[in-house]
């Protein structure tokens, strides 16, 4: 089985994937836990080097609906309610960030889901929990984006 066919085939191509440097590493369905890469780009950072504090939540809210999406065989996607985020390291410019994301409970109307950011040799930069509701995931032609 291939960690692929977890992956919406029109995933790469969505603007906020381009935007955040996003690579779907993998699925594993035993534990419900997506494992995505990303490539910190010039553009998600301040002054100081490193990605923007809300923007680190895109990648967080990134890898963890992923993680539902492939639960669900790309058939679904959450609408967060809620994401309460630590901010744990500076993901700097150019460096790539290991994204885990988990579906905790994947219920008819309520998704729990968390997340977690770390460099290449484990340090955890920042860690997410989600409140989200289950919703059809739309395809670009359905929204109007291609």
């Amino acid at each position: 089985m291939s960690d692929q066919q977890f992956y919406p085939a029109d995933g790469a191509d969505s603007p906020h994937s381009s935007l955040l440097g996003s690579e779907f590493v993998g699925f594993d369905e035993e534990t419900a836990t997506a494992t995505m890469r990303f490539t910190v780009l010039k553009q998600m950072t301040t002054w100081r080097g490193g990605v923007q504090g809300g923007l680190v939540a895109g990648y967080l809210d990134d890898v963890m609906g992923y993680a539902y999406v492939a639960m669900t065989g790309g058939e679904q996607a959450p609408l967060n309610l809620e994401i309460s985020m630590q901010l744990l390291g500076l993901l700097p410019e150019g460096a790539t960030i290991i994204g885990k994301g988990r579906v905790v409970r994947g219920g008819r109307r309520v998704i729990f889901l968390e997340g977690e950011l770390q460099t290449e040799e484990g340090q955890v930069l920042a860690r997410a929990t989600s409140t989200a509701i289950p919703t059809m995931r739309p395809t670009p032609t359905e929204t109007g984006m291609r």
